[in-house]
C-alpha cells in the first residue's frame, strides 16, 4: 500500500506577546530562582575577589626661594617649572622605577611569581600598577601646575609606603643628578679658569724673559760701546803724548840754539844784548801764541822727561773716569736682579683679577643639595578607605539585574517555542497511515 504526501504550506508564525506575558507572570518563581542564583554568584564573586586599592600623590612647583641658592650660583639655572618637569621625567623613567624596585624588594613580595626573574616581576608592576599624569607641555600655564602619580595595588601590599617612597626616591635621584651636573660644571669652569691663569702666567714668563734678555742685551751693547770708546780715547791720548814729545824735542833744539835755558819772552830776548840797562819790569800783551821754545830748554826737557816716563794717560782725560764709572754701573743690572728675585709672580699678572675672584667664588661655592627642594608635595599618598575594585554594590546590583533578565529571557524563549510548536498543523495522511 502506497500513499503520497505533500506538506501544506506553513502559515506565517506570529509571536503572541500576551501569551509571553502570561507565561512570565505564571513563571515568577522560576524567574526568582534564576535571579537569586545569579545574584548569589555575583555576591560570591564580590566577596571572594581580591580587593584592589588606589593611592595617589600630587606634586606642584616649589617656591622660588627654595631654588634661590642654586640659581644665585650663576652657573646652574633651574626654574620651578623646569624642576617639576625633571622630577616628572624621573618618575616616568624606567631606570628610576627599576632602581627603586631593586632597593626595596621587601615591599614588592606580592608581585613576585615563581619562575619569574626580578626584572619580569618589575615589568608586571610597572605596566599595570603605576600611572603618571603629566601636564601638557604645549600649554605654558599648565606646565608648572601639577603632576599626579597613581598606583593600584592588591590588598596585602603597602601601597602608601611604596608610592610615597617612590616619590621621595625619584626626587632624591634627580637631586643627585643635579648635584653631579653642578659639580661637573664647577669643575669645568675651574679648569677653564686655571687654563686662562696658566696662559696669563705663561705670557708673563715670556714677557719677563724677553725683558731680561732685552735689558742684558742693552747692557752688553752699552758696555761694548764704552770699551770701544775707552780704547779709542786711550789711543788718542797716547798719540797726543807722542806728538807732544815730538813738539818738545823740536822746541828744545830751538831753545838750545838760541841759548834759552829759562822761560822768557820775545821782548826780553831782544833786550838781553843791551848792557847797562837798568832792570825793569814789563808787561807784554799780544794776541799771538808765544812759541814753545821760549819756555826754555830746562823746562822743556823736564816736561819731555815726564812725558816719556808716563805709563798711563788716563788721568789726563775726564771722560775716561766717566767711562769707568759707567762700566762699573753696568756690571750689575739691578732691574734684572729684581725680576729674577721675584717670589710670588702671580701678583704681577695683568688682567687676571676677575679670573682669580671667579675661581675663589667657585671654590667657595657651598650649596647644601640635601636641603634643595625641587618640588612641593601637595598631596601625599594616604591609606584609602575603600578599595576601587571590586565594587561590591555595583556587582551585586548588576548580578541581580542580569539574573532577572536571564530568567525572563528563559521563560519568554520557552513560551515562544511552545507557540511555534502549537502553530504547526499535523498532516491528515500521516494520521490515516498511523490508523492503518
Amino acid at each position: 500500500m502506497s500513499s503520497s504526501f505533500r506538506a501544506p504550506p506553513v502559515p506565517p508564525f506570529e509571536i503572541s506577546l500576551i501569551a509571553v506575558s502570561e507565561a512570565v507572570c505564571k513563571q515568577k518563581k522560576f524567574i526568582a530562582l534564576v535571579t537569586a542564583a545569579v545574584g548569589l554568584i555575583a555576591v560570591a564573586y564580590a566577596f571572594i575577589a581580591t580587593p584592589e586599592y588606589q593611592v595617589s600623590s600630587v606634586l606642584r612647583p616649589a617656591a622660588i626661594n627654595e631654588l634661590d641658592a642654586l640659581n644665585r650660583s650663576e652657573i646652574y639655572a633651574l626654574p620651578p617649572g623646569e624642576a617639576l618637569t625633571r622630577v616628572g621625567a624621573a618618575l616616568e623613567s624606567y631606570e628610576t622605577r627599576l632602581g627603586f624596585f631593586r632597593e626595596n624588594q621587601k615591599l614588592f613580595k606580592e608581585f613576585e611569581r615563581p619562575g619569574r626573574t626580578l626584572e619580569q616581576s618589575f615589568e608586571e608592576f610597572n605596566r599595570n600598577s603605576i600611572s603618571l599624569s603629566l601636564p601638557d607641555p604645549k600649554k605654558a600655564d599648565i606646565l608648572s601646575s601639577f603632576i599626579r602619580i597613581e598606583m593600584n595595588y592588591p590588598k596585602d601590599v603597602d601601597g602608601v609606603t611604596i608610592l610615597n617612597g617612590f616619590v621621595n626616591y625619584a626626587i632624591a635621584t634627580e637631586r643627585e643628578h643635579i648635584a653631579a651636573d653642578l659639580n661637573v660644571i664647577v669643575k669645568n669652569r675651574l679648569n677653564e679658569l686655571n687654563g686662562k691663569l696658566k696662559a696669563a702666567r705663561s705670557s708673563y714668563d715670556n714677557d719677563k724673559e724677553a725683558k731680561i734678555v732685552s735689558l742684558q742685551e742693552s747692557n752688553n751693547l752699552r758696555r761694548a760701546q764704552l770699551r770701544d770708546e775707552l780704547k779709542a780715547l786711550r789711543t788718542q791720548l797716547k798719540t797726543e803724548r807722542a806728538d807732544r814729545v815730538a813738539q818738545l824735542n823740536e822746541a828744545i833744539g830751538i831753545a838750545k840754539s838760541l841759548g834759552i835755558r829759562k822761560p822768557t819772552t820775545p821782548t826780553s830776548l831782544g833786550e838781553a844784548d843791551r848792557v847797562g840797562t837798568p832792570t825793569t819790569m814789563r808787561t807784554e800783551v799780544n794776541n799771538q801764541q808765544i812759541p814753545l821754545y821760549f819756555m826754555g830748554s830746562e823746562a822743556l826737557e823736564a816736561e819731555r822727561s815726564a812725558l816719556q816716563q808716563r805709563k798711563s794717560d788716563d788721568f789726563t782725560a775726564r771722560r775716561i773716569g766717566e767711562i769707568a764709572k759707567e762700566l762699573q754701573l753696568l756690571e750689575n743690572n739691578r732691574e734684572v736682579e729684581i725680576l729674577n728675585s721675584r717670589q710670588n709672580e702671580d701678583v704681577f699678572l695683568a688682567g687676571v683679577q676677575s679670573l682669580r675672584a671667579e675661581a675663589v667664588r667657585l671654590q667657595g661655592l657651598d650649596i647644601d643639595m640635601s636641603r634643595l627642594k625641587l618640588v612641593t608635595i601637595d598631596k601625599q599618598a594616604l591609606e584609602p578607605l575603600n578599595p576601587i575594585k571590586p565594587n561590591r554594590k555595583l556587582i551585586i546590583i548588576f548580578g541581580l539585574l542580569f539574573g532577572l533578565g536571564l530568567g525572563v529571557a528563559i521563560v519568554a524563549l520557552r513560551s515562544i517555542l511552545s507557540q511555534q510548536r502549537a502553530a504547526v498543523p499535523v498532516p491528515v495522511s500521516l494520521v490515516n497511515n498511523s490508523m492503518v
